[in-house]
């Protein structure tokens, strides 16, 4: 499994293509972006579909743009199905974006779905409180989380359909969950491990 990051948009979010045997997905396309197809050229990519953590303009923007270039269905959470449809839910409004083009998701996923790529099986984990429809998503070793943690600190909770007792709840009982070995790729900044959060995050210790 290959891992390429791309910090894209606006508000500098982390964009990630993972590609294994030919085949990739993209997570999270805060923005259109040359960079990612031009890596997507460079190495030959079959991208099978593009997932969503959460519903938060930084995180999608770029969802349709790559979705009509590569015919790829998105996905995101059930719990955030509306938000890519609503700018007033989305953020979109709030950080005065008025060129936003509203989309609706092709598949809405929920805790225990599994996406198939290449030789990879992510597993869906449901994670809210950043957003009511958070999603991680875990193979053996990896966790993608969106803004669900950060190294040393947690997502927001204050925005539309956020919770705070509802994210702390999602990183204690589902995250730390996890080998203590898992890296997390987060949606902003650098990545951290389960490890070091348990032992080291303001909010939550394991």
């Amino acid at each position: 499994m290959k891992i390429e990051r791309f910090v894209l948009g606006p508000v500098m979010a982390n964009c990630y293509v993972v590609s294994d045997n030919g085949e990739a997905v993209i997570i999270d396309p805060g923005f259109r972006s040359n960079s990612v197809c031009d890596y997507i050229k460079e190495i030959s990519l079959k991208v099978k579909m593009i997932l969503l953590t959460h519903g938060h303009f930084d995180h999608i923007l770029g969802a349709k743009y790559f979705s009509d270039k590569y015919s790829a269905k998105i996905a995101i959470g059930e719990g955030d199905k509306m938000m890519p449809l609503r700018r007033d839910l989305n953020g979109a409004d709030r950080c005065g974006l008025l060129h936003y083009e509203p989309f609706k998701a092709d598949i809405e996923l929920k805790e225990g779905d599994e996406i198939k790529f290449g030789s990879i099986t992510f597993k869906v984990i449901e994670t809210p409180g950043h957003s009511p429809g958070g999603l991680c998503f875990y193979t053996q070793g990896y966790l993608f989380c969106g803004d669900t943690v950060f190294k040393g600190n947690i997502g927001r909770a204050d925005l539309t359909g956020g919770d705070f007792d509802t994210l702390i709840s999602s990183i204690k009982n589902k995250i730390y969950a996890l080998p203590d070995d898992t890296v997390i790729y987060c949606g902003h900044e650098d990545n951290t491990t389960v490890a070091y959060e348990k032992k080291n995050n303001y909010y939550v210790r394991g």
